[in-house]
């Protein structure tokens, strides 16, 4: 009776053996929803918000299939010629449209403008609305390495236009060549170069033509955190006139993975044209993918 006992416990446990191996074969591995779910993660870490903002150089990168990017605030610029001092307020404002991975189209202009005017006899406003640019970026190439190095290309054209007396009498424009080079990575150090020529109207409403040129240096001790110095570079700053330069230091900040804030002050070093001293104040923010995506099944 024992030994009958034993071989039917014997053949409950090889049974039970023969259906338990297919089902454990059949189960997922219990560690691949934790490896996914990491992947994930990480790649939600490395998509954040990339604004050309505060920066005077912009970047090489676009927003994206199917996004659009707001990039605004407010600038304060002040000036003074013998007794006469300018203060003037403005809201500059980007906004970008990503088409594909490598194109994105661009509206952009200082927007709604105040200039206030003080001399001896008193003082004086004037606002209004500024010309606008429609333009596009074109992310040309990524060069992978131990210095990565990224190239794209910015076009912008303003047509004749604006609100009194920030009318444009002629329509205007430039290209750029701008790229971002880890050139430091163990220093979390990049530089961020723009290189161009431009056609441009004076505050006499003569056209030149002039030189481009603006370098910004980031320090990225975190992904999200950037501490920033760069300076620019226009030569000439007006018709039958000399060279500009504008230097500024600032940081930008990114909460969660789409709204970034910064603040930027700064001064010009040489020229008649640029303020002594700005400070600015900015925030980017970046929607959610738009459409449909389609299926390359």
């Amino acid at each position: 009776m024992n030994t009958i006992i034993i071989q039917g416990v014997r053949g409950l446990t090889l049974a039970a053996f023969l259906v338990a191996v297919p089902i454990m074969a059949q189960s997922p591995n219990p560690q691949e929803p934790e490896h996914k779910a990491t992947q994930t993660e990480d790649a939600r870490e490395q998509d954040l918000i990339d604004a050309d903002r505060p920066g005077i150089a912009d970047g090489s990168n676009v927003v994206g299939a199917r996004r659009i990017q707001i990039e605004t605030g407010m600038q304060e610029e002040f000036r003074r010629d013998g007794d006469s001092r300018e203060h003037t307020v403005f809201l500059p404002t980007l906004l970008r449209v990503g088409i594909d991975d490598h194109w994105e189209a661009r509206i952009e202009g200082n927007t709604f403008t105040r200039i206030t005017t003080l001399d001896p006899t008193g003082s004086s406003h004037v606002s209004g609305f500024a010309p606008i640019s429609l333009g596009l970026k074109y992310h040309i190439h990524d060069f992978q390495g131990a210095r990565q190095l990224s190239l794209g290309t910015i076009v912008r054209f303003f047509p004749a236009w604006g609100s009194g007396d920030f009318r444009a009498h002629h329509g205007t424009g430039d290209v750029r060549l701008v790229a971002d080079w880890d050139f430091a990575p163990r220093l979390k150090l990049s530089l961020n170069p723009n290189v161009g020529v431009g056609r441009y109207e004076d505050d006499q409403g003569r056209t030149f033509s002039a030189g481009i040129f603006a370098v910004t240096l980031n320090y990225l001790p975190t992904r999200k955190l950037n501490p920033f110095v760069d300076c620019a570079l226009q030569s000439p700053e007006k018709s039958n006139g000399k060279s500009s330069a504008i230097f500024d230091a600032g940081v930008a900040y990114i909460i969660g993975r789409n709204i970034q804030l910064d603040a930027s002050i700064g001064t010009g070093a040489q020229g008649n044209t640029p303020p002594h001293p700005f400070i600015g104040f900015g925030i980017s923010l970046r929607s959610k993918t738009f459409g449909k995506k389609r299926d390359h099944r």
